[in-house]
């Protein structure tokens, strides 16, 4: 399978236009654009019965006690854990292609609960549920894309992996409240093929002027 898009490009920095936060020369960061990126795929095997995609960090702090804590820095030595961003299943078999923004725009405080996409896909929670629970303006069920928020004191420029899944079933097995982790299990024994895109992403000014956004 290929995996192609006009907003993303492979190993580069991601537009803060796709991002959640975006860097803030007063207060490190502010809201982003948060729009959902192009994406559009081909050569799924024969047998493809649907499609799943999902966006997965997999450099998110594995001890959160220093996130965007003045005075202290996130070392890069740190041990990293996955953060699911977009979780997207039962996409229909004829469905190779999303546009800029069909997925959704904008942050909304407390999550999207119905997010937009193709007639027909389920979209799980990501994992901004869980991390702002404790936020009292941000806490609520984040269902379908939210993008980039590394952050803004870690020394690692984070990764974002956009794959495309090509599955036997037209329906995944799962609950109505799904998440990431769920769905990878869920999918895991139907993947006739998949197709990826790592864009990078970091709020961290002295990490981009290390790597210019990437490696």
């Amino acid at each position: 399978m290929q995996l192609k898009s006009d907003d993303i490009r492979d190993g580069q920095p991601i537009d803060a236009e796709f991002a959640f936060a975006r860097p803030d020369s007063e207060q490190h960061m502010a809201l982003s654009d948060n729009v959902s990126p192009h994406l559009a795929w081909s050569g799924a095997p024969d047998g493809t019965r649907s499609f799943a995609v999902l966006c997965v960090d997999p450099d998110v702090p594995s001890v959160a006690d220093d996130v965007n804590q003045e005075g202290r820095t996130i070392p890069s030595t740190l041990k990293r854990v996955d953060f699911f961003h977009w979780v997207m299943i039962d996409v229909p078999v004829d469905v190779t292609e999303l546009k800029t923004g069909e997925c959704g725009s904008g942050v909304t405080p407390g999550g999207r609960k119905q997010p937009p996409g193709p007639e027909g896909c389920r979209q799980g929670l990501n994992d901004y549920t869980d991390f702002l629970a404790g936020d009292e303006e941000m806490a609520g069920e984040y269902y379908g894309y939210d993008g980039p928020c590394p952050p803004w004191n870690d020394e690692l420029v984070h990764h974002y992996r956009f794959t495309v899944y090509a599955l036997d079933v037209e329906t995944l097995p799962v609950s109505p409240s799904f998440d990431g982790r769920e769905a990878m299990e869920a999918l895991r024994d139907h993947i006739l093929g998949q197709a990826s895109i790592t864009g990078t992403y970091t709020l961290n000014p002295d990490a981009f002027e290390r790597g210019k956004g990437r490696d």
